[in-house]
């Protein structure tokens, strides 16, 4: 009974407010009906048909792979490749539409709009081949790889020393056969950042792998001769960083990730300089 005078109470206090900002509330029953507008519909509340297309198109433009002001396959043309009817595909369309992920131009066709925040993947827009990109990385990378060394310098186990140990031979092998270093490289961060028993460091590389060891992809599309091949420095850099993590000396583990990180920085900002790759 009191939860019902208090409703009645409110209703009431809302119509009396309505009636002297008639203004007001039209302004609240379009704020409204825009909400409801662009609230998304579930894919789970489709056909499995329909649904399949809209995670399809979906994944392609959230990925990236379909950049906005893209316009999408004709509805004959998704009719044919899903083997669909017109109406399916038009429903298809249609969440998306509401979603916010395309608009649809009278006699242009359906075009993809600018990602919403929330749905941007992180990185999604990286590109491994631009030195501007590589450098961006390195910035990112020198907060969280800094810190991670030195956490693994005070967590790492014996068996963490050995494998890191095994990666620094393996490193000093393939520079003696002057064989490609970036994989081993990588894999001496990772195991870095496993050795801070924080998963998060772990995942963190993972997420930007594809341009975390930048050289393999600027080696095709750069003609600055100083980031061709392997970092001159890297064998030294790495046994600095690995000696410290083996004495658990924090402050020397960070100190030499720190010099490491910066002379790659330094290497990409002076090529960045010298050949206007942007």
């Amino acid at each position: 009974m009191t939860d019902f005078f208090f409703w009645t109470i409110s209703v009431l206090k809302w119509y009396i407010a309505s009636k002297a900002n008639p203004q007001a509330d039209r302004r609240a029953t379009r704020r409204m009906a825009q909400r409801k507008r662009n609230r998304p519909i579930s894919i789970q509340h489709v056909s499995p048909l329909v649904s399949r297309i809209i995670s399809d198109l979906k994944e392609s433009i959230v990925s990236g792979e379909t950049v906005a002001g893209t316009r999408l396959p004709s509805e004959a043309a998704l009719t044919k490749t899903y083997s669909v009817s017109r109406t399916v595909v038009r429903e298809a369309i249609s969440v998306l539409r509401t979603e916010g992920l395309v608009e649809s131009k009278k006699g242009s066709g359906v075009f993809v709009l600018d990602l919403p925040e929330q749905d941007k993947k992180p990185f999604a827009d990286l590109d491994a081949t631009r030195i501007s990109s590589a450098i961006e990385l390195l910035e990112l990378r020198s907060a969280v790889e800094i810190r991670s060394a030195g956490l693994a310098s005070l967590r790492r186990s014996a068996a963490q020393i050995e494998r890191l140990i095994e990666n620094h031979r393996q490193l000093k092998a393939l520079v003696e056969e002057g064989a490609s270093t970036a994989e081993i490289d990588f894999q001496f961060h990772c195991l870095l950042a496993e050795a801070t028993q924080n998963k998060r460091f772990f995942e963190f590389l993972s997420i930007i792998r594809e341009g975390i060891i930048p050289r393999a992809s600027l080696d095709e599309t750069t003609s600055d001769r100083v980031l061709k091949g392997p970092n001159p420095y890297l064998v030294k850099e790495h046994q600095l960083i690995l000696d410290a993590v083996m004495d658990g000396d924090q402050a020397g583990a960070e100190a030499a990730m720190t010099t490491h990180l910066d002379n790659s920085l330094a290497r990409y900002r002076a090529a960045l300089k010298d050949t206007g790759n942007r």
